[in-house]
Formats: C-alpha cells, sequence, structure tokens
C-alpha cells in the first residue's frame, strides 16, 4: 500500500543520489587459483585488517568461491555438517580459517554491541559446482559487469544478512529467492526481498526461528546494489523508478534496509555462506527498529483514504481528477513528487493537513480504545 507524506514532502525531496562508498576489488571476473595471492590477499592473511572494516571489503578481497568454486572445494574439507543435506553444495568451514574468522568476529562484535550472548556453532561456505550451480554464478557475474559498466566502474557489491527457517534457507541456497522470501516481509517499503547491511546481522536473526536442534540460522548474500534509491515506508514498488536505480535503502546515508526488487531476485543476489548459531528465544528487544507507519514522524495516510477523505469536501470535478493523477502515478506515468505538487494545488496544503491530521486520531484512538 502506498502512503502520502504531504507535509514532509513539501519541506523536503529526497534526491536519491548515492554517496560514494569504499569498496574493495570485488573480483568477479574470470580468475585463476594464482590470482588468490595478490596483494589484498596477502594483506588479510597477514593479518593487516582492521577492526571496523566491513565484511564487504575483507572478505571480497580474501574470498574466493565467487569466481573459482574449484579452488574454494579444495581449500576446505567436503564433510558436511549434520544440519544440512548432502547435495546442497554447503561445504563447512574451519574454525581458525581466516575467511571463518572473519565473518565470526564481525558476527559477533555486532551482537555484542547490543548487549546479545550470542554463539556461533558452525559456518558453511555455498560452493557453485554443478551446471546450474555454475549458470547461477554466470548470471551474477553477467550482471555485475552490466551494472558496473552503467555505473562508472562501481557496482556497488555488498554482503547483506538475510533470517529465516533453516528449511527456506535450504531452498534458497538450491533455487535462488522467490516469492516465499517477499511474501516474509511485511511490505513496507515495497515488493522484494529485504536484507540487512552486514553491520547489522541482528536485524535479520529477528526473522530466524529457533529450529529443532536450539539453532537459528542467517544467510550471507553478496548483492549488486548499483545505484541506490530512497523508498519511503509504504510503497508499492515492485521495481526501480527509473533506469537510473538498481536498487533500494530504507536510508541512504544510514540504511537499515537493502530492497532487492522482484524483478531482481535472482540476478543481482548471490547466497554464499550459512550462519548457524544459538541466541536468546527473544531477539526483538535488543533491536532498535524504526517506528511503524502506525506512529509515524510526520502526517501520512494511504493515498486512497485520502482521496476518499477529501471527496466529503472538494468539488466532484476536483476529486475526479486528482484520482485520474493518482492512476497515472501507479501505471508509472507520474511521478510521487509530481502527483503530491498537484495533489496539494487541487486541494491545499490547509484542507490536507487537517485531513491527515483528522486520520492520525482516529488511528490512535482505535489502538488505544480512546473514544
Amino acid at each position: 500500500m502506498e502512503y502520502s507524506n504531504v507535509v514532509n514532502q513539501s519541506l523536503s525531496h529526497s534526491t536519491g543520489e548515492v554517496s560514494n562508498t569504499r569498496d574493495s576489488p570485488h573480483g568477479f571476473a574470470e580468475t585463476s587459483s594464482s590470482s588468490y595471492t595478490s596483494a589484498s590477499s596477502e594483506k588479510l592473511k597477514s593479518g593487516d585488517m582492521g577492526s571496523e572494516d566491513s565484511l564487504s571489503e575483507s572478505l571480497s578481497d580474501e574470498e574466493p568461491s565467487v569466481s573459482d568454486s574449484e579452488s574454494a572445494v579444495s581449500s576446505a574439507s567436503y564433510e558436511q555438517f549434520q544440519l544440512f543435506d548432502e547435495g546442497l553444495g554447503l561445504v563447512k568451514l574451519v574454525e581458525g580459517e581466516k575467511v571463518y574468522d572473519i565473518i565470526k568476529r564481525k558476527f559477533m562484535s555486532s551482537f555484542e554491541r547490543l548487549g546479545v550472548q550470542a554463539s556461533v556453532v558452525s559456518i558453511h561456505r555455498h560452493v557453485y559446482l554443478g551446471v546450474k550451480e555454475q549458470a547461477r554464478l554466470n548470471s551474477f557475474q553477467i550482471y555485475a559487469k552490466a551494472v558496473e559498466n552503467k555505473c562508472g566502474g562501481n557496482a556497488n557489491i555488498k554482503y547483506s544478512w538475510f533470517g529465516s527457517s533453516k528449511d527456506d534457507i535450504t531452498k534458497i541456497v538450491s533455487y535462488g529467492f522467490g516469492l516465499h522470501e517477499m511474501s516474509q516481509n511485511n511490505g513496507l517499503y515495497g515488493s522484494g526481498v529485504y536484507l540487512t547491511p552486514d553491520s547489522s546481522p541482528l536485524e535479520s536473526a529477528c526473522n530466524s526461528p529457533v529450529d529443532k536442534d536450539g539453532l537459528r540460522h542467517l544467510l550471507l548474500t553478496r548483492v549488486i546494489m548499483g545505484k541506490s534509491e530512497v523508498v519511503p515506508i509504504g510503497s508499492e514498488q515492485c521495481q526501480p523508478s527509473s533506469e537510473e536505480f538498481d536498487s533500494g535503502m530504507d536510508n541512504l546515508q544510514t540504511p537499515t534496509k537493502y530492497i532487492v526488487w522482484s524483478t531482481h531476485l535472482n540476478t543481482h543476489t548471490l547466497p554464499e555462506y550459512v550462519v548457524s548459531f544459538r541466541a536468546p528465544p527473544s531477539l526483538a528487544g535488543f533491536v532498535r527498529t524504526k517506528k511503524q507507519p502506525c506512529e509515524p514522524t510526520s502526517p501520512w495516510m494511504p493515498f486512497p483514504v485520502l482521496i476518499s477523505e477529501l471527496s466529503k469536501f472538494l468539488p466532484p470535478q476536483s476529486v475526479s481528477l486528482i484520482r485520474k493523477h493518482h492512476e497515472a502515478h501507479k501505471e508509472r506515468k507520474l511521478s510521487r513528487n509530481e502527483l503530491i505538487q498537484r495533489l496539494r494545488h487541487l486541494a491545499g496544503d490547509r484542507l490536507l493537513i487537517a485531513t491527515i491530521k483528522s486520520f492520525r486520531t482516529k488511528q490512535l484512538k482505535a489502538r488505544t480504545g480512546l473514544k
């Protein structure tokens, strides 16, 4: 459902620009095993890696599986962890391996900062060996290169977390993201899969139920972000608003949500690791969540409801014109900002603000039981 944010939009309008981000070379071009002795890998192996480096930076330097699956298999034990069926292509990493230690350190530090007692039980790497697996890998590489060319040399590839049940994660590893994963989100930021930045595993962990062994599981996925646009709460968006953008964020400066559109689910994502861990039964209380739409920071209400309320005060011809503009917006013939400006022109700010505030008051009374 799409929401209006008239007052906020009248004060400021996001440009959708993305600030330049510092990322290490992603290494998605074809490479051989000898390439793994690069300067960046040697830097990590020597321990010269700052504690504040992100997973996206650290693992991009060290992790070779994306470009050479055979080398990844030869460098790790193929003993399957009992939690996962054989044939999934999940290789158990050994504690002490650089990749294992990087992921565990960043994972644990994120939990510890919020006072959450957790312990990593195992980390598995997803290797791409079969014909279909290689096709998924090649597709990701092709799209990464295309986005890189479009964005002037930086595809802005990040590591991100996705939390779900063990069964769902194994399905994602086998087949990729699908409609089921989209249905699990609350739909606040449009139609897509919501991932969390590599520095925020706890938010995704809240969506990971405890299995019969008392464990939770998180998927660490590489995602092609390209150029991101801000997606407002309540958006009905299901694809980039224009060819300029490749993904969405809830906030460009300090994102807590990466939005991968339904059109990009299995071209712009590559599941790479599964982290199995123990944590307290209730994790939601540790997460500093943003306010939900029922308690917004500025006046709002669904556009259809707003139009219905305005019809009580405006002449039929004005209401008909507003509905026409809204339909044009849904068909992507009219931008959100243009719709709001035309709405303000037809209804006037005073009526709009009064209508939205009245709606919020009714919502508050309904939630609290007040009369």
